[in-house]
């Protein structure tokens, strides 16, 4: 009650924050007469000015208002559209790293460029996040013109560019993209073998458009690069009998989160089933040891217990095919990962396809923390505030409307059952039809989209479906959505990005209708003035008939989802109605909802055909509501607290590569592995403090042989008086230097220098690369040990930190084996040390608790990379046939390694006349 009265008196902090910064807004409209008065040329001046500006020492915040005025000018001459006060404040709030709450038709586009330019003025890059490719293309080709009239370069990212374009596009002022696209170039980037090839330059500043739906909906699935592993049908098949014969009393199934746990019997019996099967290498179930083969059980009891033929996936052609849960429709190609879609190819006998194995990953959420300044912009995030702040460390501030929201939102309408609600849909829709006023319909699936279609098709009342699959066909539907009588049904992904104005989009009919006719054609500035006089024509009589009617078949289990929907209508002080149409058999009410006596009274107070509002029931599903968003945000919460476990390891990974990449020469790092091998061994088998003959002198002999090839007297040295670990260390060390510095005498001091820098990469890559598989199963197993009162995290934490050390372990023993044992040929000029072009690999936006792929275009980014390169068998003493020329022509030109060669051969420059060798 007393918050209530301050906030009545005082206003709330976000009022008091909003009104500071219309003190900025007045310095900016102070300056508009005087950038009005400048001329193209002069306004064009103003970018390179403010350059100079900051070469002085002045900051960005110096500059602002001037910067934001030459902005709001520039968009007037090229656009013709000039900034509201409240577009300003959206603007400030975006480059001080906020998020901007604005609804929907308040132009966040437009505000975007605001902070875009004065960010992108240093020279440092900016990317403008979209969630789809056709939003990108869209902004940088429509905002695009402002910039470039300003004098900064624009670039655009978008699946299937080549690697000199997206280099080109990263290098510009500002690019637009797509999460997943940053994130995979971001992943694949660390997969070179040179820094030229990478295409990302250092992070600086980014804006993420839809910031809920990219930061909040869809950071539970991390991006996956993915590549075939090894074929392990044998033990699919030998888990899959196993979990096939199992007492449903063994385990606990969860519908809402599709998870499984094994009872304490349960996990008795199992463990004795894997050992009769020889599959677990010690007798203690969840010993590191077995992580692979627990990983496996819970695929195939998943996989049989939770996933359903014929209503998950069909077996067709002797191939699982997985059907959409929202469409029904099958889609061929997908495939789940983690092995779930091998163990139910097991558990359906048919082949099973090899597993993918993780090649690279990153969450979102640690994606975009990687940006020193990060902001973003939605309609809806107030409800989200507080994960914005836990995970991102951004504020939300909501902007005020340009003119005050006149929609209307009625209370929600009960119903029995489906077939009630659905009629009522139908009536209410008919209804609105016929009295000419546009009705947008949100269904949560296509499939209740079908079901509605079919209702009103009873009705007589025509209609649009929309499926969220065709991002540009879709734009043009919506747009068209708030034309006389139109009825428009939409998923909740629909119409992102594209405003609903009443009596129809004027540039939307022009590129529809007059794409037949020349820019200089007569006629067409007639037909542009016509489609005007009929629009604003058709907006009265909309208006006239109360403006655009959203109306939702059922709650989303998000509020913020339902907000974006009711926010279509009433777009800049338009009159509009929003309403909710709800039943029993929701899903959010069947799973999540009240307890069965709610039920209870619903079935036993309304007649067939009969509804209800109330603002109690309303209340019961705010609740529910409440505690889905909750549930999911801690699922998020905990995806990405097990991926800062690997985050730290991927830095340190990640780092280590860039450092080797930048460096000529790696040798002391080769060295320091070396020595680093050569003390583990002797700690390991001659411990500290211990006596000689507790020693394990045979194992350590046997250890120094097979890495290091190697043989020593060590039985005569243990009977040498005083002997200690640090001699038989240091005289181990003696002997690999000197067999080193032998081998490297007799080669080519720069061709030594590429080979210890190629097998260190590829040796990094590759133990990385198991690295990561064995925490993908150590993930899916270890919150099982909460059984045995474990907290799992710190489980997962302290056996990842442990398995990162056997990894660095190994590294240091492999690289030193394999650089000990490399032979030269004789004599030994530079040869051609390549990184082999390897298959295609996959990338995937994968679910970590269903291992559903949720990425929109799953190839649009494949691509040939070298992934894990090798080096090019042994040592070649020259480059064979095809390879580089004794004369390089070439060699004074600056051409890319990676560029087509001048010869005209066909072959990239650095396997041709550029190869290592190649004479100048």
């Amino acid at each position: 009650m007393f918050n209530t009265i301050m906030k009545s008196i005082f206003g709330s902090s976000n009022d008091r924050y909003v009104k500071s910064i219309g003190k900025i807004v007045n310095q900016i409209n102070a300056l508009e007469p005087q950038i009005q008065a400048l001329s193209d040329e002069e306004l064009r001046a103003q970018t390179d000015k403010f350059r100079q500006q900051l070469a002085d020492g002045k900051t960005l915040d110096d500059i602002l208002p001037e910067a934001f005025a030459t902005v709001r000018e520039a968009s007037v001459r090229v656009l013709g559209m000039r900034h509201f006060d409240v577009q300003m404040i959206g603007g400030i709030v975006l480059h001080r790293g906020e998020i901007a709450e604005m609804r929907t038709g308040e132009g966040k586009t437009l505000v975007a460029t605001l902070a875009t330019y004065l960010n992108a003025i240093e020279g440092k890059g900016v990317h403008v996040v979209t969630v789809n490719d056709y939003l990108a293309r869209r902004d940088a080709e429509w905002m695009g013109q402002l910039h470039n009239f300003l004098g900064l370069t624009v670039g655009v990212i978008v699946p299937n560019l080549d690697e000199f374009a997206r280099r080109d596009a990263y290098g510009a002022d500002i690019t637009y993209a797509t999460n997943n696209e940053l994130g995979f170039d971001y992943l694949r980037d660390n997969m070179k073998h040179e820094r030229g090839q990478m295409v990302q330059r250092p992070f600086n500043f980014a804006i993420v458009d839809e910031v809920d739906s990219i930061l909040i909906d869809e950071a539970r699935t991390p991006l996956i690069i993915s590549g075939p592993t090894e074929d392990k049908s044998e033990l699919y098949v030998a888990v899959d009998a196993i979990v096939k014969d199992i007492d449903p009393e063994w385990y606990e199934a969860d519908e809402k989160t599709k998870n499984i746990t094994w009872t304490e019997e349960g996990t008795d019996e199992i463990e004795k089933r894997l050992m009769e099967a020889g599959l677990l290498e010690t007798d203690n179930l969840y010993d590191v040891e077995n992580t692979q083969v627990v990983h496996h059980l819970d695929q195939a009891l998943k996989a049989n217990i939770m996933f359903k033929k014929d209503t998950d996936y069909i077996v067709k052609d002797d191939k699982v095919v997985i059907i959409d849960e929202f469409t029904g429709r099958m889609m061929d190609g997908r495939r789940w990962s983690n092995g779930l879609h091998q163990a139910v190819e097991a558990k359906e006998g048919v082949k099973i396809e090899p597993e993918n194995q993780t090649l690279a990953s990153i969450t979102f959420q640690n994606y975009f923390r990687m940006y020193p300044k990060l902001s973003g912009m939605t309609g809806t995030a107030a409800t989200e505030a507080a994960e914005f702040w836990d995970i991102y460390k951004m504020g939300v501030v909501e902007i005020p409307t340009n003119v005050p929201v006149q929609r209307v939102d009625e209370e929600d309408e009960f119903y029995k059952n489906t077939q009630d609600k659905f009629k009522a849909i139908a009536k209410a829709i008919k209804e609105k039809y016929d009295s000419g006023q546009p009705v947008l319909v949100g269904t949560v699936s296509i499939e209740k989209s079908e079901l509605l279609s079919s209702f009103l098709d009873q009705e007589g009342v025509k209609h649009e479906i929309l499926n969220a699959r065709q991002h540009e066909r879709e734009a043009h539907i919506v747009a068209q959505a708030g034309r006389i009588g139109a009825v428009t049904i939409a998923t909740n992904m629909a119409g992102r990005g594209t405003d609903i104005q009443l009596g129809g989009n004027v540039e939307f009919r022009i590129e529809e209708e007059l794409a037949d006719l020349a820019e200089d054609d007569p006629k067409r500035q007639l037909e542009i003035d016509r489609i005007k006089a009929e629009v604003a024509a058709e907006k009265e009589k909309v208006l006239a008939a109360g403006g655009l009617f959203v109306l939702a078949t059922e709650r989303h289990e998000s509020r913020r989802i339902d907000n974006q929907l009711r926010g279509r209508s009433g777009r800049q002080g338009d009159p509009g109605l929003s309403r909710f149409y709800l039943c029993l058999e929701d899903d959010l009410l069947r799973i999540f909802g009240p307890d069965t006596l709610f039920a209870r009274m619903m079935n036993a107070n309304l007649e067939d055909g009969e509804a209800i509002g109330s603002k109690w029931l309303s209340k019961a599903i705010e609740t529910a509501q409440k505690k889905v968003e909750a549930r999911n945000y801690e699922v998020r919460k905990q995806v990405v607290q097990y991926d800062d476990v690997m985050n730290d390891q991927r830095k340190v990974i990640y780092e280590q590569r860039s450092e080797i990449m930048d460096s000529e020469a790696v040798d002391d790092v080769v060295v320091d592995m070396r020595h680093d091998a050569i003390n583990a061994m002797v700690g390991e088998h001659c411990p500290p403090g211990s006596y000689p003959e507790q020693w394990d002198i045979e194992g350590l002999k046997t250890k120094v042989d097979e890495v290091f090839d190697m043989r020593f007297p060590m039985e005569e040295w243990l009977e040498e008086d005083h002997i200690e670990p640090e001699i038989i260390e240091e005289r181990i060390r003696e002997e690999a230097d000197r067999r080193m510095e032998e081998k490297i005498a007799k080669a080519d001091p720069n061709m030594w220098r590429r080979i210890e820098k190629s097998l260190l990469l590829q040796e990094l890559d590759h133990q990385w690369k198991e690295h990561l598989a064995t925490l993908d199963a150590l993930r899916q197993v270890v919150w099982l040990r909460s059984h045995a009162q474990k907290q799992p995290l710190n489980e997962y934490k302290q056996e990842a930190f442990g398995l990162f050390e056997r990894m660095l372990d190994k590294l240091r023993e492999d690289i030193t084996a394999k650089l000990l044992r490399i032979e030269l040929a004789e004599p030994a000029p530079l040869p051609r040390i390549d990184l082999p072009e390897l298959p295609d690999f996959l990338t995937g936006h994968i679910d970590p608790l269903t291992g559903v792929d949720n990425s929109d275009d799953n190839d649009g980014s494949r691509g040939r990379e070298a992934l894990f390169g090798a080096l090019a068998g042994s040592a070649r003493a020259a480059a064979g046939p095809g390879g580089a020329a004794d004369e390089n022509p070439y060699a004074g030109m600056d051409i890319s390694r990676n560029a087509p060669c001048p010869c005209g051969s066909g072959n990239k420059y650095k396997h041709c006349h550029g190869a290592i060798g190649a004479k100048a």
